[in-house]
């Protein structure tokens, strides 16, 4: 079981599966928006989608806080081409 969770003091929200540290989400909080710098995930952790998991909670995070961000993680502009649904999201 996977969970994501924002950790501001780190600037990144984390996946932990089964509560071990598999990857995070870089970012830089601006006045309008959130700049999504960096998507990593563990070697042990690769090839179980979960850098998809991560970025898909982070837009919902984002979303429901009435917030917007900005792709420079290539990994994040990648998921918003095919998900053109949260494209919204982008400032």
């Amino acid at each position: 079981m996977s969970e994501v969770t924002d950790h501001p003091h780190l600037s990144r929200y984390e996946i932990r599966v089964d509560g071990e540290l598999a990857g995070f989400l870089q970012y830089r909080r601006l006045p309008d928006h959130l700049d999504l710098v960096h998507t990593e995930i563990g070697s042990r952790f690769e090839g179980r989608g979960l850098a998809a998991r991560l970025v898909a909670a982070v837009l919902d995070d984002v979303r429901a806080g009435g917030g917007r961000i900005v792709a420079s993680c290539p990994y994040v502009a990648a998921h918003l081409k095919k998900h053109p649904d949260q494209a919204d999201l982008v400032a």
